[in-house]
């Protein structure tokens, strides 16, 4: 394993129980007013206000600037059915049959706690509900696969596997990564791959799962702004996330609250046959 990937103290993990949970609250508080007629630059008010009015967080994506890009300009992604990712709240209007995925990041005491969710706005089309579940259930298929011992490829595997299997492409210029203290670290979390390759998982890790599903080829474009990406064949795109902690026997969900959706059934059952 790669010396760049940080264990996380009990301490870290602590941290980041918080900072996840109130990643995770910002979007249950956003819920109500991802409706038709809104603009994705007033969910950003709204959610930028919401971080740093009530949980005196910062949000993690304002003025966020990675080698080679500007820096980015709001405080949250919204990503409108054909963008992939990184979306830039503005004048847009949501409209119904919509999709839009809100990509949250905040930052408490230092630490860093990221994930997203699809929204439909009111009446979508079936094959549009159809990708966003698909897409969640990768999302926790890759999850299901976290424990000691395991491999990063098993967690990409799994994803690709049900993924092509519905008739979907993954992207894969962009991935899950480590987080804490740092909002990217290592390691790099494909949504991909075959099982029992890359880094082995160990106790006290922590990086997020967050797989981009295209309903048509995984080709993507980068647009002028430097950040928007959308599919290249201007299919629509999905796309969950949530950041994981590897424990001592399994996983922990760091980005949950009391709005989360549930997990898929698949997966509870599969965790009351294990208990």
């Amino acid at each position: 394993m790669p010396d760049t990937i940080s264990i996380k103290t009990p301490a870290d993990i602590q941290g980041m129980r918080v900072a996840g949970r109130l990643g995770s609250e910002v979007l249950d508080y956003i819920t109500p007013f991802v409706k038709v007629g809104i603009t994705t630059g007033e969910l950003d008010r709204l959610c930028h206000e919401y971080m740093v009015n009530v949980q005196g967080s910062i949000p993690a994506p304002l003025n966020y600037c990675p080698q080679g890009y500007t820096p980015y300009p709001k405080a949250i992604c919204t990503s409108v059915n054909d963008v992939i990712c990184h979306g830039i709240p503005g004048d847009k209007v949501l409209k119904d049959g919509d999709s839009v995925n809100l990509d949250i990041t905040v930052i408490k005491n230092g630490y860093h706690g990221d994930n997203s969710r699809m929204f439909l706005v009111g009446e979508p089309k079936p094959f549009i509900k159809r990708l966003s579940e698909v897409t969640y259930e990768c999302m926790w298929l890759g999850i299901s696969k976290v424990k000691p011992g395991a491999h990063l490829g098993d967690i990409g595997h799994v994803i690709q596997q049900h993924a092509e299997k519905n008739g979907y492409s993954v992207v894969r210029e962009f991935c899950g990564h480590g987080i804490g203290t740092v909002f990217h670290e290592e390691p790099q979390v494909l949504h991909y791959g075959r099982p029992g390759t890359l880094e082995r998982l160990e106790a006290g890790m922590i990086f997020t799962i967050e797989p981009m599903i295209n309903a048509g080829r995984r080709d993507i474009k980068m647009m002028n702004d430097g950040w928007t990406v959308k599919t290249k064949d201007r299919s629509i795109s999905a796309q969950w996330e949530h950041t994981i902690l590897v424990t001592e026997t399994g996983y922990e969900v760091l980005t949950l609250s009391a709005g989360s959706p549930p997990p898929p059934a698949f997966i509870k059952e599969a965790a009351a046959v294990a208990a």
